[in-house]
């Protein structure tokens, strides 16, 4: 059973309080903020450079504290979720952002109506150096800005249109015909939450039943999940072609200030690597000693009994080791975090499962949920949300409010540096060949899921939406035989491609945000050519990483990445990751 949250040491709890000392500082905030929401004072008024700088500034400090009213309350519903009253604080700051939101609905719009010359006037002005880059990217989308009518028509239908991401969770959730199987003789479900869980089952019969049933769940509702990833699909060429894109890629990246050769060189360079991938899975099908290695084959430990069972203080200390190249301010910044409250160690009754890190400017420091496990992988968390504090603790001290979040696409690069450095940390330090190959594994294993897996689903997007901005109906048997196609080529001939894996695409709620997925394909990338460039410079390229993290959102995430020596727009980055993968699979190839 889980402990009760009062029975955890202190030094094991995050210390809230240094965000709101007591709740009553909390209610005090909350009531001055709900009386700063009105900005309809500057409307209609923002071609003039003082009101605009007004205007921004008021919406920065009222955002920044509008913020930590709503990371206090996430975290209190956190540590608990039966609290009542924490849920009521979140309801409560939901309330005053829906306020805010609304007021200040005509600020984009205005900004964007404003004449190019005034736009670059405001860019080239002292005064805006913490808003330049929003005012850019402004700039930027103003060729895809419709006139006020046509603007106003699509905002009508912006409910309907984002519809299809609600469906699909509906189906996959509510709708979702949960199968039975037996285990031991007793039923188990095949849930999503167990569904992982059973494929990594030994017993090799109990993981083809767990697949088999799971598909057929989905083959049942594949007709109604066709209909709506055509729909979405379709709605996305169409507000594509409605705002004068050249595709639906240039208009997702285009959001994200991302030149679509980056896309293109993620899929060219998996391509050209994928005789790696295809050796990889012949040496699991030698490992586990099969004839023929299925779908359902693929997630069991090639390893056994190796696991990382470490309790908490000693996985910190192995992580603080194997930050070491990072220097010695972050060590004491991981010093820092482990002795003064920025994290939540143990599972206790209630608390919210998983982990992550939150952050928000002005908050004296970041904090990490864990649930803590003596496993490999929560070793590995703990690393990994570290990086993610890190990189906020960084950018929120260098970079002004506006310019201090940093964009998604580089959001996984540096807890992602840190699980990289820990891995080879441990496999230099380790004398155990069985313990060494295991690491070995999870490693090919993080690049295959991470880096192979999404660029896959990243190729089925690719496809999927050429399909239809050539007019080609999406049915089923069309995106089943994409799908199906890419699985071979992926895989290669080692793997029994099996014909349930034809729907797959079916059950990948991603895929309703198109083109995501292959933002965790170069998140990997990069972290691979950071710590490469960290083991062969050192203290020059630590310098450079630690300008990235920084950086923030100050300019765009590919011109950011290039501070830490990381260029997206050539190849040589993702090149330095498949070599990576060979030189892994070269050596657990080498361990009997």
């Amino acid at each position: 059973m889980s402990k009760e949250r009062a029975s955890v040491p202190a030094h094991l709890r995050w210390r809230t309080e240094d965000i709101f000392a007591t709740t009553a500082d909390w209610e005090a905030l909350y009531t001055s903020v709900s009386g700063r929401l009105d900005f309809s004072a500057y409307e209609g008024k923002l071609g003039d450079p003082d009101t605009l700088l007004a205007c921004l500034r008021e919406l920065n400090d009222v955002t920044r504290d509008l913020s930590h009213l709503g990371v206090y309350a996430f975290m209190k519903h956190d540590e608990d979720t039966r609290d009542a009253a924490a849920t009521a604080l979140s309801s409560r700051v939901d309330t005053l952002e829906v306020k805010l939101a609304s007021s200040t609905a005509f600020l984009t719009p205005e900004l964007t109506a404003l004449p190019e010359k005034t736009l670059k006037s405001f860019i080239a002005d002292p005064r805006f150096s913490d808003y330049d880059y929003t005012l850019r990217g402004i700039l930027r989308e103003k060729p895809h800005v419709l006139s006020r009518e046509t603007e106003e028509v699509l905002a009508l239908g912006g409910k309907m249109l984002g519809g299809f991401h609600d469906i699909f969770g509906m189906l996959d959730n509510a709708d979702f015909p949960v199968p039975t199987i037996k285990v031991d003789g007793k039923p188990v479900s095949v849930s999503h939450g167990t569904y992982g869980v059973l494929l990594r089952s030994p017993d090799r019969a109990v993981r083809k039943k767990a697949f088999v049933a799971y598909y057929k769940a989905y083959i049942g509702l594949i007709n109604t999940i066709t209909a709506t990833y055509a729909g979405n699909v379709e709605k996305d060429v169409f507000l594509s072609r409605a705002r004068r894109y050249e595709s639906c890629l240039d208009r997702a990246l285009s959001g994200e200030d991302v030149s679509p050769v980056v896309y293109e060189n993620l899929l060219e360079s998996v391509n050209e690597a994928l005789p790696l991938l295809h050796r990889y899975f012949a040496d699991r099908k030698k490992a586990l000693g099969y004839r023929e290695l299925h779908m359902y084959d693929l997630y069991t430990t090639l390893v056994e009994n190796a696991e990382l069972k470490l309790d908490y203080e000693e996985a910190y200390k192995v992580v603080k080791e194997g930050l070491s190249p990072l220097g010695e301010k972050y060590a004491a910044l991981l010093d820092e975090a482990h002795d003064n409250g920025w994290i939540d160690v143990e599972e206790t009754t209630g608390k919210r499962s998983g982990a992550y890190s939150i952050s928000v400017y002005g908050i004296p420091h970041p904090y990490v949920l864990l649930n803590y496990q003596p496993t490999t992988s929560d070793v590995f968390t703990i690393a990994h949300e570290l990086g993610h504090a890190m990189h906020s603790y960084h950018s929120e001290r260098t970079q002004p409010q506006e310019k201090a979040d940093y964009k998604i696409f580089v959001a996984e690069v540096a807890s992602t540096v840190n699980e990289v450095l820990l891995l080879r940390h441990l496999l230099r330090t380790t004398t155990d060949a069985k313990l060494k190959k295991y690491l070995l594994s999870y490693y090919m294993d993080t690049i295959k899921g991470t880096l192979f897996r999404q660029t896959q689903f990243a190729e089925f997007e690719y496809l999927a939406h050429k399909m239809a901005e050539d007019g080609e109906p999406l049915t089923r048997e069309s995106l089943n035989d994409v799908y199906y196609k890419l699985n071979q080529k992926y895989y290669g001939p080692a793997v029994v491609s099996d014909k349930e894996i034809a729907y797959e695409w079916a059950r990948i709620p991603h895929f309703y945000r198109a083109f995501y997925v292959y933002k965790y394909a170069t998140g990997i990338i990069a972290a691979v050519s950071i710590v490469d460039r960290i083991e062969k410079l050192g203290a020059p390229a630590v310098e450079d990483y630690f300008r990235f993290l920084s950086s923030g959102g100050s300019d765009s995430p590919v011109e950011l990445l290039k501070l830490a020596g990381v260029d997206l727009t050539k190849k040589d980055a993702f090149r330095a990751a498949m070599q990576s993968f060979e030189e892994a699979l070269t050596e657990f190839e080498s361990i009997d």
